[in-house]
């Protein structure tokens, strides 16, 4: 019962009008004090504070005893201290949070359907470890985590809290990556991917929000601002650190492609495929006339001394082997999503 209760949530919620709904529902009741984003711009998602039930004991496969994930999956990966583990969208839809830990790293990978987002937080908050949660609330359509330590309500793409004990303070994050289950399987075959034991009955064969991904005009909650630059739903990897923000689109990259840039200052490296679906970006550390490595992944890049990167940043070969590229806060998601949250937003283009 409590399946079918679920599922009639999520298509109500995916059968709504094919074109941006102006007020789909009342902004969410602000019963919670001063928050640090406008309040009647918070709206109650439908399912309710833990309604969306994150999965706080994960559960992995090896990559060869995987069997419902199609090529075209996006998986998102995390490689840390030589443990490598992937999670795949078809579950984080329906879940949006996974509390696990890697070797010494507690984190939160928190995943946000309606903007396409997803970042790895910290669950160490002032020493205490926690997990999170889906608040049943969003702000710009985006997920608003909240920590079970504190009750303190947190923006996924701001990377802050915005209301209670910890209001202000902002969430360190872990460096990940976004890839389809295709490539995933050629860079990381001896990876450990997050199986459907989850604890919940869901269908993990369906996308919960029929062609809301594909969909250009569609949003199901208003924004604050529109941004109409680039179509609603196209894939960019937004870079938000520092002062400057800046959007890498795809479509950029085709079969492979190095990108050199600044910003603030800092000299950045993006290296990209659209036909094997990942952008990736780090600080670019003594690394010169960089080219693209093709058919040789996880290996991805390569400079004029012979050092080489992975989707990671890991340096495996060369003068420069066994070091790590150091990560920007970046991460992928609809365009749309970062127009709305860093207005004028800038988008690189050749």
């Amino acid at each position: 019962m409590k399946n079918i209760l679920f599922l009639l949530v999520f298509i109500l919620l995916a059968c709504g009008s094919s074109e941006t709904q102006t007020n789909p529902q009342q902004p969410s009741e602000n019963t919670r004090g001063e928050w640090l984003i406008p309040s009647e711009e918070i709206f109650d998602g439908g399912p309710g504070k833990d309604g969306i039930p994150s999965v706080d004991d994960p559960k992995f496969d090896d990559v060869d005893e995987v069997n419902f994930l199609n090529d075209n999956d996006l998986i998102i990966g995390v490689v840390h201290n030589g443990e490598v583990k992937a999670y795949p969208h078809p579950i984080l839809d329906w879940h949006e949070i996974i509390n696990d830990e890697i070797d010494d790293i507690a984190f939160a990978l928190t995943y946000c359907p309606l903007t396409g987002t997803g970042v790895a937080w910290d669950r160490i908050i002032n020493g205490t470890k926690t997990t999170f949660g889906v608040s049943g609330k969003l702000y710009n359509t985006n997920l608003i985590p909240y920590d079970r330590a504190t009750d303190s309500y947190w923006s996924q793409i701001r990377l802050d809290c915005v209301n209670g004990d910890l209001a202000g303070e902002e969430i360190k994050t872990f460096p990940i990556f976004e890839t389809s289950w295709k490539t995933w399987k050629k860079a990381y075959p001896d990876s450990k991917v997050l199986n459907t034991d989850t604890g919940f009955s869901r269908n993990y064969d369906e996308y919960p929000y029929g062609d809301y991904q594909t969909n250009n005009s569609r949003l199901l909650f208003p924004v604050s601002f529109v941004d109409d630059r680039l179509p609603a739903k196209e894939r960019v990897l937004g870079l938000v650190s520092g002062e400057t923000k800046r959007a890498y689109s795809i479509e950029l990259f085709g079969e492979s492609r190095v990108i050199q840039d600044q910003i603030d200052g800092t000299d950045i490296l993006i290296v990209g495929s659209k036909s094997d679906n990942y952008i990736v970006a780090f600080e670019n550390q003594n690394l010169s006339n960089l080219s693209h490595v093709a058919n040789q992944l996880p290996v991805i890049a390569e400079d004029d001394l012979g050092n080489r990167i992975t989707m990671s940043g890991e340096i495996v070969a060369g003068p420069l082997a066994g070091s790590q590229l150091k990560p920007v806060d970046s991460f992928m998601g609809f365009f749309f999503s970062f127009g709305a949250f860093y207005e004028g937003i800038e988008i690189f283009e050749d």
